[in-house]
């Protein structure tokens, strides 16, 4: 999934972001009284009709950020807009597209510094995340979809392959839905929502981006860039608000792309449904890590600590489950010792090389964390290092990175998912009992799977229920937008992201059918007469001599 903790949409209670293109009021970050960011939108009423998001960095509880919201009444307009804007946008093919992309993608390489500091003052986390998780996954987008779409949204022509209409063709083409709805969470404000953006404009739709009330400045900021180089006005909002305008939202789109927690996403598909319009959803995961007894202990121990912590454990797709081979557990675990006793945790304020691990973005999410390592060692899993809430003076909210052992499955933080800073790892018996047990869970959206022997780490990965298996590595397949990625089970519905259908969803295929030498008289055609025997007869021997 994604983090779920302010994502609600029910229609009738305040909960995730809108607002068209936006310009932010920077609040002095000195000046402005602290407290710690909680996991509620935090709307001001300046007035009745002009509500204010506030956004604060979680590293220090600081304001950062005043921004005009809108409210679920101001949907149908933006959607208005949206239309009008998307026939224009259209129109001028894709060709054209691609070029304000290209442009697009210079104009971010021109921003880097810029960019990866407003993720990490929005999200808390340190500034390597924000380069390596954020701005490398932009610039490869901003690189692959401009390159494949012209060849994925062209005509296909073929000639009609029955017999019975040789010389006729067909054209298969992908019409835009009109206005898609884009709803993100607040872990990867690129990612996760301008990276959806992205291939639904190219295809020729218009986009209003709802992305989550905690981090919504990455998006203001790219949408500022697409203004700077010349996208039309309306082609891409940015919707500023609390969470029900999501729902909202659902209500009045062409099409709808959600990623958020399962719970959310059933909802969002009920109500897509009931409108029949196409929706993808990306949710929960609870992912996996196999490592076998051939495997190189110290890459494996080394990628499983990256891979569990990185962004402070808050993705979709971070290694939650660690399932070792008895004959190599021992040694795994102390070189797990080892390394997060080398990792740093704390506010990355200070910069590049300063810290590992950033806040926890969402406050109350570390009393999740807290409450499941609480349940696991009464239940007699060992913490072996961290294991502890942190809040600080200034109202920056922090988790100890941690890592338990002797955690079983029935325990909550081995079943259920867990955004934050925790490594669960457990012993096995052999290939047959991690493959079991690393599909017992609900969730199936990623997996990883460590050893030498190629051959047998594929056909393990090809037995594990998840919708993309590494092998021999973790993340980094997200990078490669070739291949498709989608989760299984509840972690997941609809078409995926990345490769032909994470553009071609944002469309809707039409068949066209010229006959251009069309028979005088069909078989099948009225009247059957005299000549219908005959026909039939003639017709049945053409099949047969079918090679």
């Amino acid at each position: 999934m994604e983090p779920s903790s302010e994502t609600s949409l029910d229609t009738t209670t305040p909960e995730q972001d809108l607002t068209a293109v936006t310009e932010v009021t920077p609040v002095d970050p000195v000046t402005e009284p602290a407290g710690a960011g909680s996991d509620e939108t935090e709307i001001k009423e300046q007035a009745p009709d002009a509500p204010t998001l506030v956004v604060r960095n979680p590293s220090t509880g600081k304001v950062i950020a005043e921004l005009p919201a809108i409210t679920k009444a101001d949907v149908p307009g933006l959607v208005e807009k949206g239309r009008i804007a998307q026939k224009r946008w259209e129109a001028i093919g894709v060709r054209a597209r691609v070029d304000l992309f290209k442009a697009l993608r210079k104009w971010l390489y021109a921003h880097e510094a810029e960019f990866t500091d407003t993720i990490s003052r929005e999200g808390g986390k340190p500034i390597e995340d924000a380069f390596y998780l954020e701005w490398i996954y932009a610039m490869s987008a901003l690189e692959y979809w401009p390159k494949v779409a012209p060849k994925l949204l062209k005509d296909k022509r073929r000639f009609a392959t029955n017999r019975l209409f040789v010389g006729n063709s067909t054209v298969e083409r992908h019409v835009p839905h009109g206005v898609v709805g884009v709803i993100g969470p607040w872990n990867y404000p690129f990612v996760n929502s301008i990276g959806d953006a992205i291939p639904a404009l190219l295809a020729g739709n218009a986009v209003i981006l709802k992305p989550a009330s905690k981090t919504p400045l990455t998006s203001l900021l790219m949408a500022r860039g697409m203004r700077e180089v010349g996208f039309p006005e309306d082609i891409f909002q940015v919707a500023i608000a609390p969470g029900s305008v999501g729902g909202e939202l659902v209500n009045h789109v062409d099409m709808i792309m959600f990623t958020g927690s399962t719970e959310v996403g059933q909802g969002v598909a009920r109500q897509a449904v009931e409108r029949l319009i196409p929706f993808s959803l990306e949710l929960g995961g609870k992912d996996p890590l196999i490592v076998l007894d051939d495997a190189d202990v110290q890459k494996a121990a080394d990628h499983a600590l990256y891979y569990s912590l990185v962004n402070g454990g808050q993705t979709c797709m971070s290694i939650e489950r660690i399932y070792v081979d008895t004959s190599i557990y021992d040694e795994f675990v102390e070189r797990l010792v080892k390394g997060i006793d080398q990792i740093g945790y704390g506010d990355p304020v200070d910069g590049v090389g300063t810290v590992e691990v950033g806040s926890i973005t969402v406050a109350s999410q570390a009393d999740i964390i807290e409450e499941q390592i609480k349940e696991a060692v009464d239940q007699g899993a060992k913490v072996l290092r961290g294991g502890r809430k942190i809040v600080r003076d200034d109202g920056g909210v922090y988790f100890e990175p941690t890592l338990l052992t002797e955690v079983r499955h029935g325990m909550e933080i081995v079943d259920e998912e867990t955004f934050g800073p925790t490594i669960q790892v457990m012993r096995v018996s052999g290939t047959e009992e991690a493959i079991r047990l690393a599909n017992d869970n609900k969730y199936a959206l990623a997996a990883a799977v460590y050893g030498k022997d190629l051959h047998r780490a594929e056909m393990v990965a090809r037995q594990i229920e998840a919708g993309t298996v590494a092998i021999n590595d973790s993340l980094v397949f997200w990078a490669e937008l070739a291949l498709p990625l989608g989760g299984w089970k509840i972690s997941g519905a609809g078409d995926g992201r990345h490769g032909e259908v994470g553009i071609l969803k944002y469309t809707k295929t039409q068949g066209l059918f010229i006959s251009r030498m069309p028979l005088k008289r069909m078989p099948q055609m009225f009247p059957y007469g005299k000549v219908s025997a005959p026909l039939k007869a003639i017709t049945k021997l053409y099949f047969k001599l079918a090679r």
